[in-house]
């Protein structure tokens, strides 16, 4: 029998979701800066809910480009406040689009959003070793320097609470529960290559 982490519950995406993306550390700029957008979006709601709209925000969205996301206007606003696929928040809408701008920004003055990111946890995940859910914090000191460091950049949608689970997504945390089977295989992907 596998034992793995208990917040899937039997929901095959969610499930799959665990399985093959949870934790893994990312190191792309633009799919960091996606799963933060995406992740902005979740603030209220349940991750489900994100990942069950995943491909129709990535087609709304055109794929997060960050190019092409800083360049929305009044036209794209209204067609995603228009569009049922996706989460039609005008606040967290608007903040995707200064992101892209924050993004851009970062980029234009050398520094490459991956490392912007990975510099506060000294280019290493975080091996965290939970037995249970209840040990695993909802921010922590480094989430809550990661925000203030981005809303200092301009990004919003981006508290410490919203930052940590970025961070548990993306792996600059490993949170498997020690009793997971994907914990130490995600530990095994942990260093750069």
């Amino acid at each position: 029998m596998i034992h793995r982490c208990p917040w899937p519950g039997d929901d095959p995406l969610y499930v799959h979701y665990h399985d093959t993306e949870w934790g893994v550390p990312e190191r792309d700029d633009e799919a960091l800066f996606a799963k933060l957008i995406l992740d902005g979006f979740q603030a209220g709601l349940s991750w489900i809910t994100i990942l069950r709209k995943r491909e129709n925000f990535i087609k709304a969205f055109d794929a997060f480009n960050p190019e092409t996301l800083a360049r929305y206007g009044d036209a794209d606003i209204a067609r995603l406040l228009d569009d049922a696929g996706i989460i039609r928040s005008r606040a967290k809408i608007e903040a995707s689009i200064g992101n892209a701008k924050s993004y851009l920004a970062l980029r234009e003055r050398g520094i490459g959003f991956s490392h912007f990111l990975w510099d506060f946890v000294d280019g290493e995940p975080v091996q965290n070793r939970f037995a249970s859910m209840k040990e695993v914090p909802a921010e922590t000191p480094v989430s809550q320097k990661m925000s203030k460091a981005l809303k200092a950049e301009g990004f919003k949608f981006c508290g410490p609470v919203i930052v940590y689970a970025f961070m548990q997504a993306t792996g600059l945390v490993n949170d498997h529960l020690v009793t997971c089977f994907r914990h130490e295989q995600v530990k095994t992907m942990g260093s750069p290559a």
